[in-house]
């Protein structure tokens, strides 16, 4: 029997489930109630050197608050967040807050053990763990990685750093760090894949990184180093760009630990591509006020002439720089290059068109604590308000760098105040600038040397640049001072002052001199590969204690001390690339001084003017240099033997110095001494020829060889020095004079150069070809410079 319907049932379990849901809430409230605590008081427990106070601001307590368990978690992590703790617990009695708190140990001392090569200074500069302050694992961790890091940039890979704790009283530490310093790493080999146009061994002199060679020991750049062969491989792209392989990709390079752990094989494995060559040359202009034919002059790049994106670059800066003396604003040139696979041609078709109106608001140094910022912004050709051309910011990047006054260069560009305006950031990093060397010096000439100098790149962070040297051969000694100011008035205009003193002993010769001079110059430069310098000059030489019998030199040396003031001018050219990219070109060097007061009227003229060239993609390096002298003394005046040319080993091989050209000569009779002097002469000119190429020999050896042939002449004494030869009062005692004419003699001869960690050796085997009877032939002579 139903005693209730179906509404009913319903009516009824509805009613059941709000009795469940009311029952639940108030065991959740009862539940909530029970976790809020009214914290009336916090007691730290455990700590010895942090006050309880500092504890208690840290969980961020008021007495009186009401938390939740949450809460109260959050505030105990708080506490632990300090990093002041190596433990945080906390329980809650009644209204009182306990926490318990275990402190970190302070460092009682670092210690270092087992560090040889790098000093306990060095390794205190890496780590930040030091005595009295709290100890903490992880920076230990840190400390250590930062040590093995330092070892590893040495080429120590395999060092290894081992942080070990002794626990001391009143909950002290001391940090030892533990050092294996292990071995060098070194490049047993470095090798190419992919290569077809030059050989291994060329591509080897490019890079940074060397292979171990004899003198292991004393090369660092043999060291395996992971940011040196990053750097190498961008200095390889850079060869082989400026050579015309634009396509070229450095593809990767792996290197390859040897069996025994103790050296690296590094492959380079490269895609060269093909080697490209300029084709059609145009410009053009979509502007109407802009006339093309105005710049077609400044392009000056010959068809079939190798491509180089530093010569597009080049003629970019000319365009530009000529449109903005015609009064176009904001003109920039867009280089549009269009390849021809078939021939191997690269037309390029240069661009004049109208870049967005933004100028240059300010520019921003930072990082030059010693330098001035002068000096940085004047490699700037912008100044603010001029319009912003992002390739000469560039091009000032390069310029910076170039000072070598920096570890690093980072030039960035940002959004200025208004939208048409930007901003250029310069961050720069200093690094050391000055030295002090001592040295030794060996040459045929000269014999052995001694010498020492101080130099300083950036004199009081002006730029400014100061050497002084002093050096000691058997011959004599010389002092020499040089002082160059790269920018006068922040010009183009350069300064460089000079001082040069001397004094022989007559070893090699039967005289003494003591030169004396002083002198400045202004230059500037006449274009991209081209400068002149004007100056002035004092000079003084004296002639003393004659101990040869000759009468040119004793007639000579009896006019005493002459000083003559004057100036002159020096033409400098020099197109050859410069450091990685260093490849055929022509050089000259041409002076004249002029004498306007003192004891003596002269014009003296010198020319250096020569060339290298590479056969056998750079395998063979061919160089031709032609040196010529002139000195012209006006009426009553002469020359003396301190003023005159002489033919040492560095102007022409397989003669001792003075050992060609005119000669005083007296025959042995009775008691009169024999004499043979060389007297120089006003006149010289020499030509050397000569190729270098490799030995052959494995490449660590650093021994490469070389051939030469040198021709040339000194003559053309005055008439009044000839006659000078004999006219002693006693026959017995008058000489002559032999070679003043101009009577070419030829040498041949190898040589052998020699890379070494004490400076590069040069050995030289000469034959004479042509010279006369009374010439001094020497058959070898051995070049070598150092300095430590």
């Amino acid at each position: 029997m139903k005693l209730f319907g179906t509404n009913s049932v319903r009516a009824i379990d509805r009613v059941r489930y709000i009795l469940l849901g009311g029952l639940t809430l108030i065991c959740l409230a009862q539940v909530a109630h029970a976790q809020i605590f009214q914290i009336l008081s916090v007691a730290i427990e455990g700590n010895r050197r942090i006050e309880s106070a500092t504890i208690q601001s840290f969980t961020r307590i008021e007495s009186g608050d009401f938390l939740s368990a949450g809460e109260v978690n959050d505030a105990v992590q708080r506490v632990r967040d300090s990093q002041l703790f190596e433990s945080v617990s906390a329980d809650v009695a009644g209204s009182v807050l306990k926490i318990n708190v275990v402190e970190f140990p302070t460092v009682n001392v670092v210690v270092f053990e087992g560090n040889s090569r790098l000093k306990v200074e060095q390794l205190e500069g890496l780590v930040l763990t030091t005595s009295s302050r709290v100890y903490s694992e992880s920076q230990v961790r840190d400390d250590a990685n930062s040590i093995a890091a330092a070892y590893a940039d040495q080429g120590r890979i395999s060092a290894s750093v081992d942080p070990r704790i002794i626990q001391r009283s009143d909950n002290r530490v001391d940090v030892v760090f533990e050092i294996v310093e292990g071995d060098v790493v070194e490049i047993e080999r470095i090798s190419f894949v992919g290569n077809r146009t030059f050989a291994d061994s060329r591509l080897r002199r490019v890079l940074r990184t060397k292979q171990a060679g004899l003198f292991r020991v004393l090369v660092s750049s043999d060291t395996f180093l992971k940011d040196r062969i990053e750097f190498d491989k961008q200095v390889l792209s850079n060869f082989y760009k400026s050579r015309g392989f634009v396509d070229f990709q450095t593809l990767s390079v792996n290197s390859e630990l040897s069996k025994n752990g103790d050296s690296f094989f590094v492959t380079f494995r490269v895609q060269e591509g093909s080697r490209f060559e300029f084709g059609k040359i145009t410009i053009t202009s979509n502007l109407s006020d802009v006339d093309a034919v105005d710049f077609t002059d400044f392009v000056g790049i010959k068809e079939g002439k190798v491509y180089s994106p530093d010569l597009v670059e080049n003629k970019i800066t000319i365009l530009e720089n000529k449109a903005s003396q015609l009064g176009f604003d904001f003109i920039r040139v867009e280089p549009r290059v269009t390849r021809n696979d078939l021939d191997l041609t690269l037309d390029v078709e240069f661009v004049l068109i109208r870049g967005p109106r933004i100028s240059i608001e300010r520019i921003d140094i930072s990082g030059n604590s010693t330098t001035l910022d002068r000096v940085i912004r004047r490699q700037f050709k912008l100044v603010e308000g001029d319009n912003f051309n992002p390739r000469e910011i560039r091009a000032a990047s390069e310029r910076i760098r170039a000072l070598n006054l920096f570890g690093s260069v980072e030039i960035n560009t940002r959004d200025g105040s208004s939208p048409n305006q930007m901003v250029v950031d310069v961050s720069v990093t200093e690094k050391p600038t000055g030295s002090l060397s001592f040295g030794g010096t060996f040459n045929s000439d000269d014999g052995f040397g001694f010498n020492a100098s101080f130099s300083e790149a950036n004199l009081l962070g002006r730029g400014q640049s100061t050497n002084a040297a002093i050096k000691t051969t058997p011959q004599g000694q010389s002092l020499n001072f040089n002082f160059y100011e790269p920018a006068v008035l922040n010009r183009d205009l350069s300064l460089r002052v000079g001082l040069d003193f001397g004094r022989t002993n007559g070893s090699n010769t039967r005289y003494d001199t003591e030169p004396f001079e002083v002198s400045a110059a202004l230059g500037f430069p006449v274009n991209t590969a081209g400068s002149i310098s004007v100056k002035g000059f004092y000079e003084s030489d004296l002639l003393s204690s004659v101990t040869s019998g000759s009468n040119i030199f004793k007639n000579e040396a009896a006019k005493g001390r002459r000083n003559n003031v004057g100036g002159g001018y020096i033409y400098t050219y020099d197109n050859r690339g410069k450091g990685l990219v260093s490849k055929a070109g022509t050089f000259l060097n041409f002076s004249q001084d002029f004498s306007l007061t003192g004891n003596d009227k002269f014009v003296r003229t010198k020319l250096r003017w020569g060339g290298d060239t590479y056969l056998k993609n750079e395998i063979f390096k061919l160089t031709a240099v032609l040196e010529a002298g002139a000195l012209a003394y006006s009426s009553g005046t002469t020359s003396r033997v301190t003023d005159r040319f002489f033919l040492n080993s560095s102007k022409m091989r397989g003669f001792s110095p003075g050992g060609v050209g005119p000669r005083e000569i007296r025959a042995k009779a009775g008691a009169v001494t024999k004499i043979d002097e060389a007297l120089g002469g006003n006149y010289y000119a020499v030509a050397r020829f000569e190729t270098m190429f490799p030995s052959g020999l494995p490449e660590e050896y650093g021994i490469d060889f070389g051939t030469f042939f040198d021709v040339g002449s000194v003559w053309g004494l005055d008439a009044s020095t000839k006659r000078s030869a004999d006219t002693d009062p006693a026959s017995a005692n008058r000489s002559s004079v032999i070679y003043d004419d101009f009577n070419l003699r030829a040498v041949v001869g190898v040589s052998l150069f020699w890379s070494t960690p004490i400076g590069p050796l040069r050995f030289n085997w000469t034959n004479a070809l042509n010279a006369e009877p009374n010439d001094v032939e020497r058959t070898f002579d051995l070049t070598v410079s150092s300095s430590f």
